[in-house]
């Protein structure tokens, strides 16, 4: 006997994919922790990319932003029109390092600095662990819908390396070793509570291909 056509969820197995664009950054020798802002030539760097953004992007995507100056610019500057505002991917929060350069926190508290760089409890500023902000990102990924779909979001490079580790199940020591440039894209394919981190293809661009 046939059977009508199965309903999402009703035999059936959804895949979300995912893609963290790292938001653009200014070129400064002395960046602040925190929001920043972009200035002219890190908005041109965006604006070079947003084609092959766009192109990657079918119909019904869902294009969504963290909170912050940095990443709604970036956002903007991809021809974006009223992206859904993320604050679960908020950047880290550094407490009273925040407006400090790198130079200017190991002058003053060094014992601090190297605790926050090699123990991911450890919250010397008086804001969020690197456990914590990961804890927070993991969370949000797995309460993203089966039917999302397809969701592009910029955000930043905290949040990127956050939700590398959960979808590799790495420990949080391997936060620091995750290198994402500015507009770098993670490419994540989720599927029943399970995430899979997907290289892109040579030749593609900044989002590759899907396969």
């Amino acid at each position: 006997m046939n059977r009508p056509p199965a309903e999402p969820g009703e035999g059936t197995v959804m895949t979300v994919r995912l893609t963290l664009l790292c938001a653009a950054a200014p070129e400064e020798r002395d960046v602040r922790f925190g929001d920043v802002h972009l200035d002219e030539r890190a908005l041109r760097r965006a604006r070079a990319v947003a084609a092959t953004v766009a192109a990657a992007l079918p119909e019904g995507a869902s294009c969504r932003t963290a909170p912050s100056e940095r990443c709604r610019r970036t956002a903007q500057a991809l021809g974006w029109d009223a992206p859904v505002v993320e604050p679960s991917l908020r950047d880290l929060d550094l407490g009273d390092w925040r407006g400090r350069t790198l130079d200017e926190v190991a002058s003053s508290d060094s014992a601090g600095l190297a605790a926050w760089m090699t123990d991911p409890a450890a919250a010397p500023h008086g804001g969020e662990s690197v456990a914590e902000a990961c804890g927070r990102v993991a969370a949000w990924l797995d309460a993203l819908p089966p039917d999302a779909g397809r969701v592009l979001t910029v955000v930043e490079q905290a949040v990127a390396r956050a939700a590398v580790l959960r979808a590799l199940d790495a420990p949080l020591s391997s936060f620091w070793r995750v290198d994402v440039p500015p507009l770098c894209a993670v490419r994540l394919t989720g599927r029943s509570g399970r995430w899979n981190l997907r290289m892109g293809v040579p030749g593609t661009g900044v989002l590759g291909e899907d396969g």
